[in-house]
Protein backbone atom coordinates (compact mmCIF):
# COMPACT_ATOMS: atom_id res chain seq x y z
CA UNK A 1 0.00 0.00 0.00
CA UNK A 2 1.39 3.42 -1.00
CA UNK A 3 1.87 6.15 1.59
CA UNK A 4 -0.74 8.42 -0.06
CA UNK A 5 -3.38 5.68 -0.06
CA UNK A 6 -2.60 4.83 3.59
CA UNK A 7 -3.07 8.49 4.55
CA UNK A 8 -6.37 8.76 2.64
CA UNK A 9 -7.70 5.59 4.25
CA UNK A 10 -6.65 6.86 7.69
CA UNK A 11 -8.36 10.24 7.13
CA UNK A 12 -11.55 8.49 5.98
CA UNK A 13 -11.38 6.22 9.05
CA UNK A 14 -11.03 9.24 11.34
CA UNK A 15 -13.98 11.05 9.75
CA UNK A 16 -16.21 7.97 10.03
CA UNK A 17 -15.13 7.36 13.63
CA UNK A 18 -15.78 10.99 14.61
CA UNK A 19 -19.32 10.77 13.25
CA UNK A 20 -19.86 7.55 15.18
CA UNK A 21 -18.25 8.95 18.33
CA UNK A 22 -15.69 6.12 18.43
CA UNK A 23 -12.63 7.69 20.10
CA UNK A 24 -10.57 4.51 19.83
CA UNK A 25 -10.94 4.41 16.04
CA UNK A 26 -10.04 8.11 15.85
CA UNK A 27 -6.85 7.44 17.82
CA UNK A 28 -5.99 4.46 15.60
CA UNK A 29 -6.34 6.59 12.49
CA UNK A 30 -4.12 9.33 13.89
CA UNK A 31 -1.49 6.76 14.86
CA UNK A 32 -1.51 5.44 11.31
CA UNK A 33 -0.87 8.93 9.92
CA UNK A 34 1.97 9.46 12.41
CA UNK A 35 3.61 6.20 11.35
CA UNK A 36 3.40 7.09 7.68
CA UNK A 37 4.86 10.57 8.28
CA UNK A 38 7.70 9.27 10.47
CA UNK A 39 11.14 9.31 8.79
CA UNK A 40 12.59 5.96 7.83
CA UNK A 41 15.19 4.57 10.23
CA UNK A 42 18.78 4.48 9.06
CA UNK A 43 20.74 1.24 9.01
CA UNK A 44 22.63 2.28 12.15
CA UNK A 45 19.34 2.85 13.99
CA UNK A 46 17.79 -0.49 13.15
CA UNK A 47 18.43 -3.09 15.86
CA UNK A 48 16.77 -6.48 15.97
CA UNK A 49 14.51 -6.87 19.00
CA UNK A 50 15.40 -10.55 19.13
CA UNK A 51 19.10 -9.72 19.13
CA UNK A 52 18.66 -7.20 21.94
CA UNK A 53 16.77 -9.76 24.02
CA UNK A 54 19.17 -12.61 23.37
CA UNK A 55 22.34 -10.62 23.95
CA UNK A 56 21.05 -8.64 26.90
CA UNK A 57 22.14 -5.48 25.15
CA UNK A 58 20.56 -2.08 25.34
CA UNK A 59 18.81 -0.70 22.30
CA UNK A 60 21.38 1.10 20.19
CA UNK A 61 18.55 2.85 18.32
CA UNK A 62 18.55 5.58 20.98
CA UNK A 63 22.05 6.60 19.89
CA UNK A 64 22.81 9.20 17.32
CA UNK A 65 23.60 7.37 14.04
CA UNK A 66 26.98 9.14 14.04
CA UNK A 67 27.77 7.88 17.55
CA UNK A 68 30.36 5.23 18.29
CA UNK A 69 29.50 1.58 17.55
CA UNK A 70 28.25 -0.79 20.27
CA UNK A 71 30.76 -2.04 22.81
CA UNK A 72 31.28 -5.80 22.88
CA UNK A 73 31.40 -6.99 26.50
CA UNK A 74 31.90 -10.65 25.70
CA UNK A 75 30.00 -13.61 24.27
CA UNK A 76 26.95 -15.40 25.53
CA UNK A 77 27.07 -19.15 25.05
CA UNK A 78 24.10 -21.44 25.37
CA UNK A 79 20.52 -20.47 26.12
CA UNK A 80 21.24 -19.02 29.56
CA UNK A 81 24.88 -18.02 29.22
CA UNK A 82 26.29 -20.66 31.54
CA UNK A 83 30.09 -20.55 31.57
CA UNK A 84 30.56 -23.74 33.58
CA UNK A 85 29.42 -26.33 31.03
CA UNK A 86 26.11 -26.88 32.85
CA UNK A 87 23.73 -25.87 30.07
CA UNK A 88 21.03 -28.56 29.95
CA UNK A 89 18.82 -26.92 27.31
CA UNK A 90 20.41 -28.51 24.25
CA UNK A 91 21.45 -25.07 22.99
CA UNK A 92 25.03 -25.27 24.26
CA UNK A 93 26.40 -24.38 20.83
CA UNK A 94 24.50 -21.07 20.59
CA UNK A 95 26.90 -18.10 20.59
CA UNK A 96 25.72 -14.47 20.71
CA UNK A 97 27.79 -11.30 21.20
CA UNK A 98 27.02 -9.33 24.35
CA UNK A 99 26.62 -5.77 23.05
CA UNK A 100 26.15 -2.50 24.90
CA UNK A 101 25.65 0.99 23.45
CA UNK A 102 28.73 3.06 22.69
CA UNK A 103 29.22 6.77 23.29
CA UNK A 104 26.27 8.97 22.39
CA UNK A 105 26.46 12.18 20.41
CA UNK A 106 24.85 15.52 21.14
CA UNK A 107 22.17 16.66 21.45
CA UNK A 108 21.30 14.13 24.16
CA UNK A 109 17.84 15.55 24.82
CA UNK A 110 16.00 16.42 28.01
CA UNK A 111 18.13 17.56 30.93
CA UNK A 112 21.06 15.38 29.88
CA UNK A 113 22.79 18.20 27.97
CA UNK A 114 22.54 20.49 31.01
CA UNK A 115 24.11 17.85 33.26
CA UNK A 116 26.90 17.18 30.76
CA UNK A 117 27.67 20.90 30.39
CA UNK A 118 27.74 21.48 34.14
CA UNK A 119 29.99 18.48 34.74
CA UNK A 120 32.44 19.39 31.97
CA UNK A 121 32.66 22.94 33.31
CA UNK A 122 33.45 21.69 36.81
CA UNK A 123 36.03 19.14 35.69
CA UNK A 124 37.73 21.55 33.31
CA UNK A 125 40.71 20.77 31.11
CA UNK A 126 42.72 19.36 34.00
CA UNK A 127 40.33 16.46 34.57
CA UNK A 128 38.76 16.27 31.12
CA UNK A 129 39.74 12.62 30.78
CA UNK A 130 37.81 11.59 33.91
CA UNK A 131 34.84 10.46 31.80
CA UNK A 132 35.66 7.64 29.40
CA UNK A 133 32.34 7.77 27.60
CA UNK A 134 28.82 9.10 28.07
CA UNK A 135 25.88 6.92 27.07
CA UNK A 136 22.23 7.86 26.67
CA UNK A 137 20.11 4.72 26.42
CA UNK A 138 16.56 3.76 27.39
CA UNK A 139 15.94 7.18 28.91
CA UNK A 140 18.98 6.96 31.19
CA UNK A 141 22.27 8.82 31.30
CA UNK A 142 25.38 6.81 32.23
CA UNK A 143 28.84 8.21 32.84
CA UNK A 144 31.69 5.71 32.49
CA UNK A 145 34.29 7.14 34.86
CA UNK A 146 37.93 6.22 35.45
CA UNK A 147 38.38 4.73 38.95
CA UNK A 148 41.02 7.28 39.95
CA UNK A 149 38.56 10.11 39.22
CA UNK A 150 35.48 8.57 40.86
CA UNK A 151 35.73 10.56 44.09
CA UNK A 152 36.28 13.83 42.21
CA UNK A 153 33.22 13.21 40.04
CA UNK A 154 31.09 12.14 43.02
CA UNK A 155 32.13 15.21 45.04
CA UNK A 156 31.14 17.55 42.22
CA UNK A 157 27.90 15.72 41.52
CA UNK A 158 26.90 16.40 45.12
CA UNK A 159 28.24 19.93 45.65
CA UNK A 160 28.08 21.78 42.33
CA UNK A 161 25.11 24.15 42.12
CA UNK A 162 24.36 23.11 38.55
CA UNK A 163 24.27 19.41 39.46
CA UNK A 164 23.17 18.86 43.06
CA UNK A 165 22.83 15.07 43.02
CA UNK A 166 22.42 14.90 46.78
CA UNK A 167 21.45 11.25 47.07
CA UNK A 168 23.21 7.99 46.18
CA UNK A 169 20.38 5.48 46.11
CA UNK A 170 22.49 2.39 45.51
CA UNK A 171 25.70 0.71 44.38
CA UNK A 172 25.36 -2.40 42.20
CA UNK A 173 27.94 -4.91 41.08
CA UNK A 174 28.12 -6.64 37.69
CA UNK A 175 30.50 -9.32 36.44
CA UNK A 176 31.45 -9.61 32.75
CA UNK A 177 34.07 -12.39 32.48
CA UNK A 178 34.48 -11.68 28.75
CA UNK A 179 35.44 -8.04 29.33
CA UNK A 180 39.10 -8.92 29.88
CA UNK A 181 40.83 -6.50 32.23
CA UNK A 182 37.51 -4.90 33.21
CA UNK A 183 35.65 -7.95 34.51
CA UNK A 184 34.07 -6.24 37.52
CA UNK A 185 31.78 -3.21 37.24
CA UNK A 186 30.37 -1.03 40.02
CA UNK A 187 27.29 1.02 39.09
CA UNK A 188 26.23 4.01 41.19
CA UNK A 189 22.71 5.46 41.07
CA UNK A 190 22.37 9.15 41.89
CA UNK A 191 19.27 11.29 42.46
CA UNK A 192 18.92 15.08 42.50
CA UNK A 193 16.19 16.21 44.86
CA UNK A 194 16.92 19.89 44.16
CA UNK A 195 16.59 19.54 40.40
CA UNK A 196 13.22 17.82 40.04
CA UNK A 197 14.34 14.22 40.68
CA UNK A 198 16.93 14.06 37.93
CA UNK A 199 18.67 10.70 37.81
CA UNK A 200 22.17 9.71 36.77
CA UNK A 201 24.19 6.48 36.63
CA UNK A 202 27.95 6.30 37.07
CA UNK A 203 29.82 3.14 36.11
CA UNK A 204 33.38 2.25 37.15
CA UNK A 205 35.35 -0.88 36.25
CA UNK A 206 38.22 -2.89 37.72
CA UNK A 207 39.84 -6.22 36.99
CA UNK A 208 39.73 -9.61 38.68
CA UNK A 209 43.45 -9.30 39.33
CA UNK A 210 43.16 -5.88 40.98
CA UNK A 211 39.54 -5.47 42.16
CA UNK A 212 39.93 -2.08 43.83
CA UNK A 213 37.75 1.02 43.54
CA UNK A 214 37.82 4.11 45.81
CA UNK A 215 35.02 4.30 48.40
CA UNK A 216 32.64 7.28 48.34
CA UNK A 217 31.14 6.65 51.78
CA UNK A 218 32.54 9.89 53.24
CA UNK A 219 30.87 11.79 50.36
CA UNK A 220 27.64 9.76 50.30
CA UNK A 221 27.20 8.02 53.69
CA UNK A 222 24.19 6.09 52.33
CA UNK A 223 26.60 4.10 50.14
CA UNK A 224 28.04 2.36 53.22
CA UNK A 225 25.97 -0.83 53.21
CA UNK A 226 25.69 -0.85 49.42
CA UNK A 227 29.46 -0.96 49.03
CA UNK A 228 29.64 -3.71 51.65
CA UNK A 229 27.08 -5.79 49.77
CA UNK A 230 28.90 -5.30 46.46
CA UNK A 231 32.13 -6.35 48.19
CA UNK A 232 30.41 -9.40 49.68
CA UNK A 233 28.76 -10.57 46.44
CA UNK A 234 31.40 -9.56 43.86
CA UNK A 235 34.66 -9.12 45.75
CA UNK A 236 35.19 -5.47 44.75
CA UNK A 237 37.39 -3.84 47.41
CA UNK A 238 36.27 -0.27 48.12
CA UNK A 239 39.42 1.39 49.37
CA UNK A 240 38.84 3.82 52.22
CA UNK A 241 35.58 2.24 53.38
CA UNK A 242 35.31 2.59 57.18
CA UNK A 243 34.33 -1.06 57.79
CA UNK A 244 34.45 -3.18 54.66
CA UNK A 245 33.16 -6.51 56.01
CA UNK A 246 30.67 -9.01 54.62
CA UNK A 247 27.04 -8.07 55.10
CA UNK A 248 25.11 -11.13 53.83
CA UNK A 249 27.48 -14.09 53.94
CA UNK A 250 29.45 -15.35 56.98
CA UNK A 251 32.87 -13.77 57.43
CA UNK A 252 34.65 -17.01 56.50
CA UNK A 253 32.53 -17.72 53.40
CA UNK A 254 34.72 -18.73 50.42
CA UNK A 255 34.33 -16.73 47.24
CA UNK A 256 31.75 -14.20 46.10
CA UNK A 257 28.37 -15.74 45.15
CA UNK A 258 27.23 -13.38 42.38
CA UNK A 259 30.31 -13.70 40.21
CA UNK A 260 29.70 -15.59 36.99
CA UNK A 261 32.47 -18.09 37.75
CA UNK A 262 31.07 -18.97 41.17
CA UNK A 263 30.11 -22.69 41.44
CA UNK A 264 26.38 -23.28 41.08
CA UNK A 265 26.42 -25.62 44.09
CA UNK A 266 23.29 -26.71 45.89
CA UNK A 267 22.01 -29.79 47.72
CA UNK A 268 20.07 -32.86 46.54
CA UNK A 269 16.27 -32.57 46.78
CA UNK A 270 13.95 -35.45 47.68
CA UNK A 271 10.75 -35.49 45.63
CA UNK A 272 8.14 -38.25 45.87
CA UNK A 273 10.65 -40.87 46.86
CA UNK A 274 13.26 -39.89 44.27
CA UNK A 275 16.36 -37.79 44.78
CA UNK A 276 17.09 -34.93 42.37
CA UNK A 277 20.85 -34.21 42.20
CA UNK A 278 22.14 -30.78 43.15
CA UNK A 279 22.41 -28.40 40.15
CA UNK A 280 26.20 -28.65 40.18
CA UNK A 281 26.02 -32.44 39.83
CA UNK A 282 23.46 -32.71 37.04
CA UNK A 283 24.55 -33.80 33.59
CA UNK A 284 24.94 -31.31 30.77
CA UNK A 285 24.39 -31.64 27.04
CA UNK A 286 27.15 -30.78 24.64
Amino acid sequence: MSEDKAKKDAVAEIETAELAGDENKVADGKNTIDRVNAPAATEDQVVSTTQAQETGSGSVSTMDPDGSPPVKMGERRGMFGSSLGLDTTGYGGLVQPLLFPGSSERPYGGYFDEVADALLEVLGDRHGDAIIRLVIDRGEMTLHVRPEHLRLVAQNLRDDAGLRFEMCSGVSGVNYPGDVGNELHAVYHFLSITNASRRLRVEVVCSDDDPRIPSIVDIYPAANWHERETFDMFGIVFEGHPALTRILMPDDWPGHPQRKDYPLGGIPVEYKGATIPAPSERRSYT
